[in-house]
């Protein structure tokens, strides 16, 4: 036996471990190199961790939820035990795809993978180099030209199939390079497509896939109560959100504003050919923000409480608060002042699309000065964000309405809509703050200012 220990490397960019989200492998399973053993987080992206090696699973270290140290053993496998299976060839080539493989559970999905045999004569690539070269969850893998038995899927679709019973394998990609997306498994399950032996996505792969909140368990008490572990994504929300909440004095400021002639512009440019991408009111907003940055920078900064510093910053790095499948992530529109009506619009849409895993780029996720938040049409009356630390503001948006207002002494019907924003009361004053949002108010209801 020839024991390959694969330790997790340093993921660079400051991180010093990683959690580990789901494992696709158990000891004894046989992989072939470069199949997906495993999905970690760290607190920049999700990562898919495939075998460094050919060869049988011999241990696996953590369970999803936990954390490993930069260093530390993630997986072993035994090296060369496939090669030891494969017999020699003797008047001709290998079908290595009938080759003996070792039993499996039944569960396991028939159609495994082809295994290789190791290459005992070439040294393994250096660990940190082949971690280097996993794409991101949020990133394509290369595309097939036709489905193997590598799924390539974020772990919220793979959530989705397990629920739903679906072997992902079955399952024909259409993102780009091949990835599965939501929309595949949903039209999927429209065509009466899942698999009716009720199998499990906990089936696919290698059989032991493992992804969070995709089995929920019930307690010995009380059979109709749930236990959903709180691991990922979801993980670093909680964490990030109470230690907001905790060390952040927040204060809240609302300001209604009438959006009737911007709605009016906005319906106008949207119907010209000069719009490149579809406006809604955010970019609006986003340019009438940095507008104001301009006269009260004490808002586009970080406030570093370990040093007792504030940072300002010239550039404005957009954050665009964005839903995903996976929970709320920050992606980040750098340098947004630099950036016209139409340059806005486009980067709020690529940098949420990019997060949601609908393009191939991936926007950054941290080094966001000012937070923009929003939820469209369901963004109700008032809100009160969390400031997305170590920021000092976050501008929330909600929905647009039509209601009679007094102007000039009449009732008219205009279209209103609040502005509910957060502050860091250790770096920004009620009466700046109330400046900012107004300054943003006078943009937004004279929209011919905000290209003055």
């Amino acid at each position: 036996m020839s024991e390959f220990v694969f330790k997790l490397p340093d993921l660079g960019e400051g991180a010093v471990e990683a959690e580990i989200i789901a494992w696709h492998v158990r000891p004894g399973d046989v992989v072939a190199e470069d199949d997906i053993v495993a999905d970690i987080m760290t607190d920049k992206a999700n990562v898919e961790v495939p075998a460094p090696v050919a060869g049988t699973v011999l241990r696996i270290h953590g369970e999803p939820g936990d954390k490993v140290a930069v260093g530390a053993e993630l997986i072993a496998f035994d090296a060369v035990a496939v090669a030891e299976r494969v017999p020699a060839p003797q008047s001709g080539p290998v079908d290595v795809a009938a080759a003996a493989v070792p039993a499996q559970k039944e569960s396991v999905a028939p159609a495994a993978t082809p295994v290789a045999p190791a290459q005992p004569t070439e040294a393994p690539m250096p660990q940190a180099q082949r971690l280097a070269e996993v794409h991101p969850l949020p990133a394509a893998a290369a595309a097939p030209t036709r489905r193997s038995a590598k799924v390539v899927a974020s772990p919220a679709v793979r959530r989705r199939a397990a629920e739903a019973g679906i072997n992902l394998a079955e399952v024909p990609p259409s993102g780009p390079r091949g990835r599965t997306l939501q929309a595949d498994v949903d039209a999927w399950l429209a065509g009466a497509g899942a698999n009716p032996s009720g199998a499990t996505g906990a089936d696919t792969a290698h059989g032991h896939g493992t992804t969070p909140g995709a089995a929920p368990r019930a307690t010995n008490d009380d059979a109709d109560v749930e236990e959903i572990p709180i691991i990922g994504v979801r993980r670093v929300i909680a964490e990030r959100m109470a230690a907001s909440k905790r060390d952040i004095p927040h204060f809240s400021y609302v300001e209604e504003v009438d959006v009737t002639e911007l709605e009016r512009l906005r319906h106008h440019l949207n119907e010209t050919e000069a719009i490149a991408t579809r406006l809604t009111l955010l970019p609006f907003v986003a340019l009438a923000l940095i507008d104001a940055l301009r006269t009260f920078p004490q808002c586009n900064a970080h406030f570093d409480a370990e040093a007792r510093v504030l940072r300002r910053f010239r550039a404005v790095h957009l954050g665009v608060a964005t839903h995903t499948d996976d929970g709320l992530k920050v992606p980040v529109a750098r340098d947004a002042e630099r950036l016209d009506l139409n340059g806005l619009a486009a980067a709020i849409q690529a940098a949420a699309a990019g997060a949601r895993g609908e393009r191939a780029e991936r926007p950054p996720l941290s080094g966001s000065t000012i937070t923009l938040t929003s939820l469209g049409a369901l963004g109700g009356i008032v809100s009160t964000p969390v400031i997305n630390a170590p920021e000092v503001a976050i501008i929330g948006v909600n929905k647009a309405v039509q209601r009679p207002v007094v102007v000039d002494g009449a009732v008219a019907a205009r279209t209103m809509m609040n502005l509910s924003s957060s502050f860091d009361h250790r770096a920004v004053d009620g009466m700046d703050a109330a400046r900012l949002i107004r300054h943003v108010k006078a943009r937004l209801e004279h929209p011919a200012t905000l290209f003055m």
